[in-house]
This record gives structure tokens, C-alpha cells and sequence, in this order.
């Protein structure tokens, strides 16, 4: 949860509902320290926000795309699918579902032919090979992710356009370059 926390309060200056008047206040209160880690947006690339943080000293940079249709769960709030670089690994690609997900279950994702594996961990699915999934989101059009509902009962089908996923990607890799610690 600390991880999805500056992009929760991002998403939250945007326009998102995760962040109310209460989050808001204790934001300010936190002074210059927290606005030193708040996250600071790079751009809007299309569909995909890129953008960066500070966590645990160190820059983070992401982007990330709210889903463009999603089926099954009733009503999902912030289903959203996000590429991260981290001073110690690049490419981390997850999806936030807003469902707890059943222990164990598979989440397959998949961009034109290629199909993606994702496991998962709680309300979040990982993509098992990140660089692969990179390379298929640069060159895809649409990424349907799908899986057991809550409980491992139903379907979930989650559809995110890649519209501007390129330019996203490559303003989080200028900002936060490979080979940097």
C-alpha cells in the first residue's frame, strides 16, 4: 500500500475520488517534507499519465491508465494499470483491480496476440515478465486483462487503451534513466 500511495494521492489531484477533504488537510500538514515526495506529473501522453516520487529517498517514475471499459465485479472504482521504474528494477508492471483477488488466482493479460501471466497479491496483479509486457503494450493498441471475480467466483474482463503508453514510457525512462541508483 505505501508503494500505490503517491500515485493514489496523484490520482487524487487529478480529479480522482481517492483522495477526500480529510487526505487533502493532512497532506498540508505534512509541510515541505511531503511536498518534497509528492509526486510530480511529467505529462499527459493520450490515455496514459507519466509522472514521478520520491520514495525512500530515492525517484521513483511511473505511468498509468485508467481502464477504458471493465465487465463483472459490480462497480469498480480505479482499476488502473501502471508501468514503474525503480532504482532497483524497471519495468514493474501491475494492475490495480479494486477487488480483492482470491489467493492464488492467475490474471492474464492480453495485448493484440501476445498473452501476458500476472499473479497476484491482494487487490493487485504483477506481471510476471515486465519488459515483456513493455514490449507489447509499445506495440499494441488495447491490453484486456482478465481473471476470477472476488472470491474466484465470475469473470473479470478489464480493457486499458495503450494510446500514448510510448510517450509515457519513454518520459518516465528520461527521468528516471536504467543504470542509476
Amino acid at each position: 500500500m505505501t508503494r500505490l500511495l503517491p500515485l493514489l494521492l496523484l490520482l487524487g489531484a487529478a480529479g480522482g475520488s481517492l483522495v477526500g477533504a480529510s487526505g487533502v488537510a493532512l497532506a498540508q500538514q505534512r509541510g515541505a517534507a511531503a511536498s518534497a515526495n509528492a509526486p510530480r506529473a511529467l505529462g499527459t501522453f493520450q490515455d496514459w499519465t507519466a509522472a514521478t516520487h520520491m520514495e525512500a529517498g530515492k525517484k521513483v517514475c511511473y505511468a498509468f491508465t485508467r481502464a477504458s471499459k471493465t465487465e463483472g465485479a459490480g462497480n469498480r472504482q480505479n482499476v488502473i494499470l501502471t508501468v514503474t521504474h525503480r532504482p532497483q528494477g524497471r519495468d514493474q508492471v501491475a494492475l490495480r483491480s479494486g477487488y480483492t483477488y482470491a489467493r492464488n488466482a492467475e490474471v492474464e493479460v492480453k495485448v493484440g496476440g501476445t498473452e501476458l501471466d500476472f499473479y497476484t497479491a491482494q487487490d493487485n496483479a504483477f506481471a510476471r515478465e515486465g519488459g515483456r509486457a513493455v514490449t507489447a503494450f509499445r506495440g499494441g493498441a488495447d491490453a484486456v486483462a482478465s481473471g476470477a471475480g472476488p472470491q474466484g467466483r465470475g469473470r473479470v474482463t478489464d480493457t486499458f487503451s495503450l494510446s500514448g503508453f510510448t510517450a509515457a514510457y519513454e518520459a518516465i525512462s528520461r527521468e528516471c534513466p536504467a543504470g542509476r541508483r
